[in-house]
């Protein structure tokens, strides 16, 4: 009898924030997204001059922990479940720890997406869901080796999932989803009529 194992697996995590105290509110987080990004003359520059659609804190605002108490708490949230995914992932962190390295908000409108890429110089990155309209796009996370494939040929449209090339994962408000930073990932163009809102994050390696 042939033995097939499943080897070098991707891990992905997806929890709600509330598994971890303290709480985060979701609309107090929604309005200091919007209040900030309305105030963030340099970020709208930023978004404008690389053609990117909607808004994005991530080349503007590195304090935002400080600026808002709920980023602080955010912050407090987002460390319990970046420590419970390192567990899973059995990380020999070697008495060091795993420490935010920058977080940034994101207003994706009708239209608007975010090309495939990947979060260099990281261990964890990872996105929390505050305002996802019905009918937004998911995040679409693909394989790390579908660039090694070459002569590979496609997967049947109804492989199983951990054979896919390509996932989509669809949150729900008030949801966070971890992954290892060399996950290439991308946001597939926002078909609802409604902003998409989140916050993104990375942990480096202290």
């Amino acid at each position: 009898m042939a033995q097939i194992d499943s080897l070098f697996v991707t891990r992905l995590y997806r929890a709600a924030l509330s598994e971890h105290a303290p709480a985060i509110d979701a609309q107090e987080l929604e309005q200091s997204c919007l209040v900030i990004a309305e105030d963030d003359d340099a970020g709208h520059d930023w978004c404008e001059a690389n053609n990117y659609p909607g808004y994005t804190s991530y080349a503007s605002l590195t304090d935002l922990p400080w600026r808002f108490p709920i980023f602080a708490d955010l912050v407090k949230v987002l460390d319990l479940h970046v420590a419970a995914f390192a567990e899973d992932l059995e990380l020999d962190l070697d008495g060091r720890a795993l420490e935010l390295e920058d977080l940034w908000i994101n207003i994706l409108p009708e239209g608007g997406s975010h090309g495939s890429h990947i979060h260099p110089h990281s261990v964890i990155s990872g996105t929390t869901y505050v305002t996802m309209p019905e009918g937004t796009s998911a995040l679409k996370l693909e394989d790390p080796r579908h660039a090694m494939m070459m002569a590979h040929p496609p997967r049947r449209k109804d492989a199983r999932r951990d054979l896919r090339t390509f996932i989509y994962e669809t949150p729900k408000v008030g949801d966070v989803l971890l992954w290892e930073s060399y996950l290439r990932h991308e946001v597939p163009t926002n078909m609802a009529e409604d902003e998409r809102i989140s916050v993104s994050f990375n942990y480096k390696w202290a």
